[in-house]
């Protein structure tokens, strides 16, 4: 085997480790946050949610965050079943929940910490696309 070869099977296999670290962070943090948006046991998961578009709705808050959560607990099945499609979801649904915490002004550190989140999903979405060129 070529030393050029084993490089790049060595750094192929990196990328692989990394992408499956991100997977399962990405793919179990939704399952899981949209689970306890059935329970509340996390948080109330209401609070977070930008007033403007709660005077909106035509049902409850509540129902509301449940219907978030088939969302979450969807797209972090997806990111197991196809990492790039999945991150992608879960990045710009991210995005989107942070869009709606600062405009509304509130939990800002919950809307920064979102889109350090979203940013990782991006890599993964892009790695995964990295990966399926190389199977």
């Amino acid at each position: 085997m070529s030393i050029n070869k084993f490089i790049m099977e060595e750094q192929t296999k990196k990328i692989k480790d990394i992408q499956t670290l991100l997977k399962f962070t990405y793919g179990i943090i939704p399952i899981v946050a949209g689970a306890d948006k059935f329970t509340n046991l996390l948080t109330d998961w209401s609070h977070y949610l930008n007033p403007t578009l709660k005077s909106m709705l035509p049902f409850s808050d509540h129902l509301f965050m449940m219907l978030v959560g088939v969302i979450e607990i969807v797209a972090g099945i997806l990111v197991f079943l196809s990492p790039q499609k999945g991150a992608y979801l879960v990045s710009a649904w991210l995005v989107l929940i942070a869009l709606s915490l600062l405009a509304s002004g509130t939990y800002l550190d919950v809307a920064v910490r979102d889109l350090a989140m979203a940013i990782g999903a991006f890599t993964l979405a892009k790695i995964s696309g990295i990966t399926e060129l190389k199977n």
